[in-house]
């Protein structure tokens, strides 16, 4: 396992100093042979993709994606118009790949960016998939994002619950991907930014293997993202890797060293 590091960025928010800080990690797992995951960690969009469709399609998928997306990072174009036409162009690249011939061939794709507007910035999650973004405030963990599979449909309808989805024969199942076929927008959520928010981004080779309470214990565990995820990593492989395994952990910190206040009259 490589080295994880941590890394951080200044924003402002109603004139009050904060800083970002995240680290990310992927790996193959245990009983895979690739790995069809893939993440982008860089302000102010970090990203999951999770590929599938055999081992050459679900890299292509994923990688394509996550290629296209963090190019609006360097080009300052992180809004959701931006994003929707760079998975357009991810969708197309996928369809004219000359590997990804199978009809399955797709990504999930999950995450946050930050979005600014005339009141300042805020989050925005995404999601097309069942990959997650779980969110850790006021010490109690949420799961932000909802599931595009089948399992969650039979909840939703009541007809499952939820232990039950973890066995269910359609458990990896998914409804909606980023793949060579027509794209369907992500789901946004828009949240506002707290010092003390920790946001847990995460293919489902993690939820895998750990519960929602075990991310918890983690994040708990482990002040720095790079330790968390580190952490978080190497209990989902303790666990069993059945999958590949990628965490991404953003938090958001006052920035001790500032003074900054209302500018003075």
């Amino acid at each position: 396992m490589a080295e994880t590091t941590t890394k951080t960025h200044d924003v402002t928010v109603a004139q009050r100093q904060l800083v970002l800080s995240w680290a990310g990690v992927t790996d193959v797992g245990r009983r895979r042979e690739a790995n069809q995951d893939a993440f982008f960690a860089e302000y102010p969009l970090f990203i999951v993709a999770d590929g599938m469709g055999g081992h050459a399609g679900g890299e292509i998928a994923s990688r394509s994606t996550v290629h296209h997306l963090s190019a609006l990072v360097a080009e300052e174009k992180v809004q959701r118009e931006a994003i929707e036409a760079a998975l357009e162009a991810a969708v197309r690249d996928i369809a004219d790949h000359p590997e990804a011939t199978d009809e399955g061939t797709g990504t999930t794709l999950t995450g946050v960016f930050l979005e600014f507007d005339e009141n300042g910035p805020h989050w925005v999650t995404l999601n097309i998939g069942d990959s997650r973004v779980y969110l850790l405030r006021d010490e109690r963990l949420v799961q932000v994002t909802t599931d595009h599979s089948v399992v969650q449909e039979l909840i939703a309808a009541g007809k499952i619950s939820p232990e039950e989805a973890e066995g269910h024969p359609y458990s990896n199942v998914i409804t909606r991907a980023v793949g060579a076929s027509e794209l369907t927008a992500p789901d946004y959520v828009t949240l506002d930014i707290r010092a003390g928010d920790r946001f847990v981004i995460c293919s489902d080779g993690l939820t895998k293997e750990l519960t929602d309470y075990g991310i918890q214990h983690f994040l708990r565990e482990h002040a720095e993202p790079a330790a968390a995820v580190d952490a978080m990593l190497v209990a989902a492989l303790e666990n069993g890797g059945r999958d590949n395994v990628t965490v991404v952990v953003v938090q958001v910190e006052d920035d001790s060293s500032s003074t900054s206040g209302p500018p003075a009259e």
